[in-house]
C-alpha cells in the first residue's frame, strides 16, 4: 500500500514545492486560509493544491477522494491507466474552478473558487467509488469496447480479481513484475487485436475486434487457471521471445522498468519496432517507447537516465545524453500526464528458448522527443 500512498500524494500535488516569495495577493490569501501557515502551504507551487492545504474543510474532501483512489487503486491490477486519468481530472479541476496554471487565486475571487474545488472533489469521490467507474473511464479504444459489452467487461473483471489474488502471493520485487507483466499483456492485446492508436475511433466501426478481445481475455484467465493459484506459474515464466519483434522490444523493455521501479514514475504507453537486423544468432531491433509521466521527476536524474535512458534538456523537449554526469543538473521537472518518446536499439541473442535482451538499463537512446502535458 506504500507504493499506492506514494502515487495518491503525487497525483495531488502534482507539483513539486517551490520556494517562490509571497506576493501581497498571496499573503492575503494566506490570511484567510487557518492552516496555511501550519502546513507551510506558501511551499507549493499549484494554487488549487494551497488552498487545499490551507483550508480544513477543503483538506477533509481531498482526504476522502484520496482514500476513495486508493481503494480504486487496490481493486485495479494495472493501476496506471487509472492514474493517468486522474490527473487529468486534476488538471482538468483547476480550469473548471477558474484557476489558470500557475497564477495565484485572487483574494476577491476565494470564496467562489474554495465552493468549486470542493463541490467537484466531493462529486469526484463518490465516482470514483463505485466500481463501475473502472470502466466508464476506460481511455483506449480496447477499454471502451470491454465497457461496451456486458459480457467482456465481466470476463476483464474475473480476470482482474484472479490477477490480483496471484499477485498478491508474491513478495514486493516479484509482485513489481508481475504487475509490469500484467501492464505489457494490455499492450500486446491492444496490438493483436489492432486496436493502437485507436482511442477516437467510432465504437460501431471497433466491432470486429471485440471477438479477439475475448479470445485474449479468455486466453488468459485459462492460464490462471491452469496455475492452480501458483504465480510463478503465471508471471516471470518468459524470459526469451519467439522472434525480434515488437513483442520482444515490449517485454525487455517492461522488465527494464520493472527492475529499476519505473512504475512510481513512468506508464509504458506505447511500443513500436520500427527497425531490425536479423541473423542466425542475434539481432538488432530498434523500437519506439512512447511512456507518459505519473509523478513528476527532475528532466536530469537518476529516474530519467534510467526509466527513459537519457536526461532531457528542459528547453527542447530533446535528450541530452551527455549530461548525466554533469553536477550542474537541471532543477526543471517533468509535469504529471507528459509524453517522453524515445528510440533505442534493442540488441537480442538467439538462445535455445528463443531471443534474449540486455534488460539492465534503456539507455543509450537514439533519439526522443518530450511533448503534450502541461
Amino acid at each position: 500500500m506504500r507504493f499506492i500512498g506514494l502515487i495518491v500524494l503525487a497525483l495531488l500535488t502534482l507539483a513539486a514545492p517551490a520556494f517562490a516569495q509571497s506576493s501581497p495577493s498571496d499573503r492575503s490569501i494566506a490570511d484567510r486560509l487557518p492552516l496555511f501557515a501550519k502546513n507551510n502551504c506558501q511551499q507549493i507551487r499549484d494554487p488549487g493544491n494551497q488552498l487545499f492545504c490551507g483550508d480544513a474543510e477543503l483538506a477533509a474532501a481531498a482526504e476522502k477522494l484520496s482514500t476513495a483512489i486508493e481503494a480504486r487503486l487496490a481493486r485495479l491490477p494495472d493501476r496506471l491507466p487509472a492514474i493517468e486519468e486522474n490527473a487529468i481530472w486534476i488538471r482538468q479541476r483547476n480550469l473548471g474552478c477558474g484557476i489558470i496554471g500557475q497564477t495565484a487565486v485572487r483574494a476577491d475571487d476565494l470564496d467562489r473558487v474554495k465552493a468549486c474545488l470542493l463541490k467537484v472533489t466531493e462529486e469526484r469521490a463518490a465516482i470514483v467509488r463505485d466500481p463501475d467507474f473502472d470502466c466508464l473511464a476506460a481511455n483506449t479504444a480496447a477499454g471502451a469496447l470491454i465497457c461496451a459489452d456486458p459480457s467482456l467487461a465481466l470476463t476483464e473483471t474475473e480476470l482482474n480479481s484472479q490477477v490480483l489474488g496471484l499477485i498478491g502471493k508474491l513478495d514486493p520485487t516479484a509482485a513489481r513484475f508481475a504487475f509490469a507483466e500484467y501492464g505489457r499483456w494490455t499492450r500486446e492485446r491492444d496490438r493483436r487485436c489492432n486496436l493502437v492508436g485507436k482511442e477516437n475511433v467510432p465504437l460501431q466501426e471497433l466491432e470486429s475486434a471485440e471477438s479477439c478481445l475475448a479470445d485474449y481475455l479468455t486466453h488468459k484467465a485459462d492460464d490462471i487457471r491452469a496455475a492452480k493459484g501458483d504465480p510463478k506459474k503465471v508471471f516471470g515464466r518468459q524470459v526469451a521471445a519467439r522472434s525480434p519483434d515488437t513483442d520482444a522490444v515490449d517485454f525487455c523493455a517492461a522488465r527494464i522498468h520493472a527492475a529499476n521501479s519505473c512504475g512510481n514514475f513512468l506508464r509504458i504507453n506505447r511500443v513500436y519496432a520500427v527497425d531490425s537486423q536479423v541473423t542466425d544468432q542475434e539481432a538488432q531491433v530498434t523500437g519506439e517507447i512512447e511512456m507518459v509521466v505519473l509523478a513528476p521527476f527532475t528532466t536530469c536524474s537518476k529516474v530519467a537516465s534510467a526509466c527513459t535512458g537519457t536526461c532531457w534538456d528542459a528547453r527542447t523537449g530533446r535528450p541530452q545524453p551527455g549530461a548525466a554526469g554533469n553536477k550542474e543538473r537541471s532543477a526543471d521537472a517533468f509535469n504529471v500526464t507528459r509524453r517522453l518518446r524515445i528510440q533505442r536499439t534493442f540488441a537480442f541473442v538467439k538462445a535455445a528458448d528463443g531471443w534474449r535482451c540486455r534488460e539492465d538499463e534503456l539507455a543509450p537512446v537514439n533519439s526522443g522527443t518530450a511533448g503534450g502535458g502541461s
